[in-house]
């Protein structure tokens, strides 16, 4: 790929194709016993004792309203095609924001890709709220992308969706299970987070627990490194915490990569995750490494190259 230094490793050997092994075979959906509202019971709840003269201009208000939510036919939950969803799964520190142009070059491929709003709140509960996502906003096959922080959040909540047909990691955590972020970033040398964070109490907060920033220094340097400055500052100023929490809380499930076909791309100029552990945990998984000269933002780097990883994922569940 032009302007992009690239290297493609299945278990330590160079793919030139997406030959992962066939996805292991999938449960239909179980009926979960939900039933969705539809456009026909929205309209006749609003109009239901409305004088006649007002039917129409309700309907076309509803209407108009329920178009522009998205909500007004089968697409709005995902899915509805042949080709899988892509469901994106930020981490800490921003938003989906930073997939904004890895989005529309899966749109343009006539993918539909929905951005989960990731609490940041503990590993646990943001793994349920994303499995909640899924069954509420997704039908059909699913490929699930996780930045940083959300890799662990996709490894915890992908076994609960027999949907999820597989697994790509971006800059991020791939942890085991019984493993912390900050035991894996810990097992590749001390970390000191008091010259990391800014430490923020928020109510309602468990004894001890704070709200995680990232100074400014350290987000510049380990984080955004390798953006324009504006873009940094920017990304800076906009910044979500983490809780200590979440990043300290062990991963309880076994791993959705013991089951899922995987993919991964590293940025080798990551000041966050080191490329040794990068590597090291791509390589566990099974997942096919791809390396990009960017820092811990790869996506914002190389949009393109991080599409493509997507898009092999994708082929490979066989509904591409």
């Amino acid at each position: 790929m032009s302007g992009t230094e690239q290297s493609t490793a299945v278990n330590g050997r160079t793919a030139t194709t997406s030959d992962a092994a066939e996805p292991p075979r999938r449960r239909p959906r179980p009926d979960r016993g939900h039933h969705r509202l539809t456009v026909g019971d929205l309209l006749r709840t609003a109009t239901r004792g409305r004088r006649r003269g007002l039917t129409a201009v309700v309907t076309g208000v509803i209407t108009s309203l329920l178009a522009i939510l998205g909500l007004a036919g089968p697409a709005s939950a995902g899915g509805g095609h042949d080709k899988p969803t892509v469901v994106i799964v930020h981490g800490a520190w921003t938003d989906a924001g930073s997939f904004s142009d890895v989005q529309q070059r899966l749109q343009k491929r006539g993918y539909t890709v929905l951005d989960f709003a990731n609490p940041l709140r503990s590993l646990s509960g943001d793994s349920a709220a994303l499995a909640s996502f899924l069954q509420h906003r997704t039908s059909g096959p699913v490929v699930l992308v996780g930045h940083s922080y959300g890799g662990a959040v996709i490894t915890e909540a992908a076994t609960s969706d027999p949907d999820v047909r597989a697994l790509v990691y971006v800059d991020a955590f791939v942890p085991e299970k019984g493993e912390s972020l900050l035991a894996l970033l810990s097992s590749a040398g001390p970390v000191d987070p008091s010259a990391l964070f800014d430490m923020v109490p928020y109510p309602g907060a468990p004894e001890g627990d704070v709200d995680l920033y990232l100074k400014e220094a350290a987000f510049h340097a380990t984080f955004a490194n390798g953006l324009p400055r504006k873009e940094r500052a920017d990304l800076y100023a906009r910044q979500r915490p983490i809780t200590f929490s979440a990043v300290n809380e062990a991963a309880a499930n076994e791993p959705a990569w013991t089951s899922l076909p995987s993919w991964y791309v590293a940025g080798t100029e990551d000041g966050s995750i080191p490329l040794e552990l990068q590597e090291r945990m791509a390589t566990r998984a099974g997942a096919e490494l791809t390396t990009v000269k960017a820092g811990h933002l790869a996506m914002t780097r190389h949009p393109a190259a991080v599409a493509k990883v997507i898009e092999e994922a994708a082929t490979a569940t066989g509904h591409a």
